[in-house]
């Protein structure tokens, strides 16, 4: 049976592609319906055109509080038919009118092995560490900063300390795996 999805993004929109191509191609058990951004400007926003995945946009500064945006976004989140949310370079907090309207099925993909290096510059604080060591994790969304239950992790090795060749390592990995969560939690495997 098809699952339906939510990607929530802020950005360029990389790891959106992949999903929604995963789901395109059948390698996952679910159709993209619905892509959440907070920057309307954001490259996320041309992609999902480009797949015909409606996108809800809005800017959080229109609205009077969090709890405010965020009951839109589950309105318009119950309004798809949306069973899983998959966080995708979405630079907010979840807060807790998502996470009750969604609880247990909002999963985050983060460019470190957590609880290593959390927040919003994990490879930049890991390249200054020195580690030589770097990966990716997938976990269950809760109201702490990129915490919650860890669901997959995979590590590789790198010893230069180039931020753009980092980056470019860090999307080998977390595409294939985000794809294998989210395969994972569909089929209950």
């Amino acid at each position: 049976m098809e699952r339906r999805i939510a990607v929530f993004a802020s950005g360029r929109g990389t790891n959106f592609e992949a999903i929604v191509t995963a789901a395109e191609q059948g390698e996952i058990p679910a159709r993209v319906v619905l892509v959440v951004t907070d920057k309307p400007e954001a490259e996320v926003v041309e992609r999902a055109a480009r797949h015909g995945v409606p996108c809800m946009t809005f800017r959080p500064k229109e609205f009077a509080s969090k709890a405010d945006y965020e009951r839109e976004i589950v309105a318009r989140c119950h309004e798809a038919g949306v069973e899983l949310i998959c966080l995708a370079g979405y630079m907010r907090l979840v807060g807790e009118t998502l996470l009750e309207g969604y609880a247990g099925r909002i999963i985050n993909i983060h460019p470190s092995l957590l609880p290593a290096f959390r927040g919003a510059h994990a490879m930049e604080q890991a390249l200054e560490a020195g580690v030589k060591v770097f990966g990716v994790t997938i976990h269950e969304v809760d109201a702490s900063l990129d915490g919650g239950r860890i669901l997959a992790q995979r590590a590789f090795e790198y010893e230069g300390n180039d931020l753009a060749e980092l980056e470019r390592r860090i999307h080998q990995v977390e595409y294939p795996l985000y794809i294998e969560t989210i395969r994972k939690i569909i089929t209950n495997t």
